[in-house]
C-alpha cells in the first residue's frame, strides 16, 4: 500500500486500485464461463462488498484481502454475515467486520475456532480492533493468517 498523494491519505494507489478492478473483471468472466463458478462468484461478492464500504474501511479491507489471499491462497474468500471472510473447506477461518457497518468506532479482524490459534498459555486473542494498517500491524496479520491456514 502506498501513500495516495492526491488526497494526502494512506491508501491504494491508482495502479493498485486498477489491479483490484482487473481482478474483479477476471472473476466476473470466470463466473460467466462457469469455470470455478462458485469460488469466483464468492470472491466477486467479497470484492463487491469491500468496494461498497466507506473509504477508511475500504482501504483496510482491501489491504487485508490482499494479505490473506497472498499469504494463504488455500483460504477461499466468501461473505459471512454480509462481511468479508476467508474459509478452509467451507469453514470460516478469519473475517473482517466493518466498524461503520456495525456502528462501532473501529473495524475488527478476527478468527474463528477453525483457525486453531490456541497456544500453551491458555490465553490468545481471537479478534483485533483495526483503524488502519501500519506495517507492523500488516506483519502481525500475515503471521496470524499463516498460522491459521495450517
Amino acid at each position: 500500500m502506498s501513500a495516495n498523494t492526491s488526497t494526502g491519505r494512506a491508501g491504494f494507489s491508482e495502479e493498485e486500485r486498477a489491479a483490484i478492478q482487473e481482478r474483479a473483471a477476471e472473476l466476473r468472466k470466470e463466473v460467466d464461463r462457469g469455470r470455478g463458478k462458485k469460488a469466483a462468484a464468492e470472491e466477486l461478492d467479497v470484492l463487491s462488498k469491500i468496494a461498497q464500504m466507506e473509504e477508511a474501511d475500504r482501504a483496510v479491507a482491501e489491504r487485508i484481502h490482499t494479505i490473506v489471499t497472498a499469504t494463504a491462497p488455500e483460504l477461499s474468500p466468501k461473505l459471512w454475515y454480509g462481511q468479508p471472510a476467508y474459509a478452509r473447506k467451507g469453514k470460516v477461518v478469519c473475517f473482517f467486520r466493518s466498524g461503520r457497518v456495525d456502528k462501532e468506532r473501529y473495524s475488527t479482524f478476527g478468527f474463528t475456532p477453525a483457525a486453531n490459534l490456541d497456544n500453551d498459555s491458555g490465553l490468545w486473542p481471537t479478534s483485533y480492533a483495526v483503524t488502519e494498517l501500519s506495517e507492523s500491524a500488516a506483519q502481525m496479520i500475515t503471521t496470524l493468517v499463516k498460522k491459521a491456514a495450517r
